[in-house]
This record gives C-alpha cells, sequence and structure tokens, in this order.
C-alpha cells in the first residue's frame, strides 16, 4: 500500500464506522464549549459532562462567571483535577472576554491562545467545533493512533498535528479529529489494546506493532 492507500483506507474506515460524529462535550454555545475544553485537560469527558451542568447553572456567560469567586468555581469543578489552574484561567479568560471581545468568544487562533489556560489544542476544538473552522487539534488518541498508523513519527504533538494537516484534506480535518478520537476509545486505546480489533492498524500500522 502507498501512503495515499493509507490514508485513503483510514478516512474510507472511519467514515463507516462513525458517519456521525456529535461533540463529546455537552455545550449550548461557544463559550460553554470553551469552558468544558478546559476543564477537559486530564479528565475525561465523561466526568466534565456531569461537572459542567452544576457550573453552567450558576454561570453559562462570563458576566456571571466573574461574579463567582475563583474559590467557588474552584468547589464546582474540584472533581475533574486540577481545580486550582482550571478555576482561575476560567475566571481569567472571563474577564477578558467582557474587557477585549464584548462578552464573546473570538473567532480568532491567536486571540484565543491569548487567553489563560487556553493551549492550541483548546483553541483548536473551539474553532473547530463552534466555529467549523478547519483545524486538527491533537490529543492523546490522536497523537497514539497516528504513530501506530505509521502516519507520523510521535516525536511531539506539533508533529503530529503538522502530518494530519499535510496527509489528510482540509475539508475533512473537523470530522476526522472526531473520528479517529471515537475509534481510538473503542478499538484502539492505550491500555488493553487487541491488535485484531483493531482492523486499521492491523492494515496501515508500523511493521514493529503488527509483527
Amino acid at each position: 500500500m502507498t501512503k495515499a492507500e493509507k490514508v485513503q483506507f483510514v478516512i474510507d474506515t472511519l467514515e463507516e464506522l462513525y458517519p456521525e460524529t456529535p461533540i463529546p462535550l455537552d455545550h449550548k454555545d461557544p463559550y460553554t464549549l470553551l469552558i468544558a475544553v478546559l476543564l477537559s485537560a486530564q479528565s475525561t469527558d465523561a466526568r466534565v459532562n456531569t461537572i459542567t451542568p452544576l457550573l453552567f447553572e450558576k454561570a453559562d456567560n462570563p458576566y456571571d462567571m466573574v461574579k463567582l469567586t475563583v474559590e467557588e468555581i474552584k468547589e464546582i469543578i474540584r472533581p475533574v483535577g486540577l481545580s486550582p489552574m482550571k478555576s482561575k484561567g476560567i475566571h481569567g479568560l472571563s474577564k477578558i472576554l467582557i474587557e477585549k471581545h464584548n462578552g464573546e468568544v473570538p473567532v480568532d487562533f491567536d486571540a484565543l491562545e491569548e487567553l489563560p489556560a487556553v493551549g492550541h489544542k483548546t483553541a483548536s476544538v473551539v474553532m473547530a467545533q463552534a466555529f467549523d473552522i478547519p483545524a486538527f487539534p491533537v490529543d492523546t488518541h490522536i497523537h497514539r493512533l497516528m504513530y501506530r498508523w505509521n502516519l507520523s513519527n510521535g516525536k511531539s504533538v506539533n508533529q503530529t498535528e503538522k502530518d494530519a494537516k499535510r496527509l489528510f484534506p482540509k475539508e475533512l480535518w473537523n470530522k476526522l479529529h472526531l473520528q479517529i478520537i471515537y475509534y481510538g476509545r473503542e478499538y484502539s486505546p492505550a491500555r488493553g489494546w487487541d491488535i485484531e480489533k483493531d482492523i486499521i492498524t492491523k492494515t496501515v500500522g508500523r511493521k514493529s506493532l503488527i509483527k
């Protein structure tokens, strides 16, 4: 198989398995998505989805969020982990959205990445999922699978993102990044991995993994 054929096999298989790609984090607008993505760092989407309703009941927009203290936010979000950093980030970015962006989430990578506790991956998720602007957020699943599929060298998340953007058509990025996450969770997890069930890795994966 050529590299192009491998890429096409990945695209076709994922499309067959996941024709629909619902966004895994519950939200109702760009602001609530931004907060949910920030909370999901080193946590699971399922856990975040149990906490966000409690937080958004008190504050689902930056104006209400800044009325809460950092301590109050921290208490609510404690179960998702890293609550000291995340609560400061949520309070701080809400303040900046009001002061600089009329309370709206900016449709701009640089402006998003300037917000506290918002890194490149969080900005990419918001651009892709809230605004439908092509991005390829790389999480642990995508990083792992791009390596297993021999489509990236696994050296860094940045390199994986560059390789994904180079190999896959731009119009598919937003759907593909979700399809790969779903596939990674179901067929190619980090732990308890069964190569026999993992049709993509079995077909196109690195030789060292499929001996």
